[in-house]
């Protein structure tokens, strides 16, 4: 079910790090000031307009209790009551902001059989949720799916995370993702590759870039999916590490291609030193 995202407050507004609110528009300020200090300039000069004192006097008193009680009152007071409508715009840009769609990038395990990726994409539909690509890769005991999805603003990862449980999905993990999520794996590869094959030492680099890992020294504990073992003929394996983001079998199969390609590189310039210059 869709959550609701509850009405902002002004306070949220705040600057991090001084605590203050954003500065108000020059026109709405001057309306709040003037729908304030109205009021009390008329009562002042109402009560001191009827005493018995003389015209500097009534001046000095005029002058310096307005002051006063705008200082004191009409401003803070202001500032209190007309808060919200004081800063309106703003409150509307960030709930603008909260409402516009988010990208999220959804891995889950489904069954292997006929209609399983139908009930996600229903369960999406109700949320709608707009499927922007999708990758299957087959693994032990069904599918692994993985969805670049587009959102509503108001929707939280437990919402995407629900429905794709209710539809049958195991093992899920949903985050939060830009859209260089939904740049194709298969050309980020080629250019990685000619990159490769013009200087085999960037294999490492290369390939850190192409799975969003990082390069680490050899485990010394428990290995699992979010590791990856790169071997090489002539040098010590690469080891690639993604913690929370396992492989898939799709980007361990690239990532092997590509050390093969160094390999062939390396060794036609071992073969060809002559032509390798």
């Amino acid at each position: 079910m869709r959550s609701r995202r509850p009405r902002l407050a002004t306070a949220e507004l705040r600057c991090d790090d001084c605590g203050q609110l954003p500065e108000a528009s020059k026109t709405r300020q001057t309306v709040a000031n003037v729908v304030t200090i109205l009021p009390i300039e008329l009562l002042v000069h109402a009560a001191v307009v009827r005493t018995e004192l003389p015209y500097v006097a009534k001046v000095l008193v005029l002058a310096l209790t307005a002051t006063t009680l705008v200082i004191w009152v009409a401003e803070p007071g202001t500032r209190r009551l007309l808060r919200r409508w004081l800063h309106a715009p703003a409150l509307r840009r960030r709930s603008t902001l909260h409402a516009s769609p988010a990208l999220w990038r959804v891995r889950t395990i489904l069954p292997d059989e006929s209609g399983t990726l139908e009930r996600v994409t229903h369960g999406f539909s109700r949320l709608d949720v707009n499927i922007l690509s999708i990758h299957v890769h087959p693994v032990d005991g069904g599918v692994l799916d993985e969805f670049v999805v587009s959102a509503p603003g108001e929707l939280s990862d437990d919402d995407i995370l629900a429905s794709i449980m209710a539809s049958g999905g195991r093992a899920t993990r949903v985050w939060p993702t830009t859209p260089l999520a939904l740049t194709d794996g298969q050309t980020k590869a080629l250019g990685l590759a000619a990159r490769v094959a013009g200087d085999p030492g960037e294999l490492a680099q290369a390939t850190a870039e192409l799975l969003s890992a990082r390069i680490v020294t050899v485990p010394a504990g428990p290995v699992d999916d979010t590791l990856l073992k790169i071997p090489r003929a002539w040098n010590e394996p690469l080891y690639f590490s993604r913690p929370g983001d396992p492989f898939t079998p799709a980007e361990a199969s690239r990532a092997y291609h590509l050390a093969e390609l160094a390999e062939v590189v390396e060794l036609t310039g071992r073969a060809h030193p002559d032509a390798a210059r």
